[in-house]
């Protein structure tokens, strides 16, 4: 499946959720602080990220909040 993951197209397995995608970028989502992913410009709430599952032509946005001015 397809999937674009901030502006670049990546290709996952079926059945792939946004916990899992979240480990192939190198973010524990267990551990996970100051992330916000954002699904077809939709927030996907952390507690839901386990249980949602991706599907083929989604565009994923996985922002990190930095300090600094």
């Amino acid at each position: 499946m397809h999937l674009t993951v901030n502006g670049t197209e990546r290709q996952f397995k079926n059945e792939t959720t946004v916990s899992d995608l979240l480990r192939s970028i190198q973010i524990d989502p267990a551990s996970a602080r100051g992330i916000a992913v954002a699904l077809n410009d939709r927030i996907v709430r952390k507690a839901d990220w386990e249980s949602k599952v991706l599907s083929d032509g989604d565009r994923v946005e996985v922002v990190t909040a930095q300090q600094g001015g």
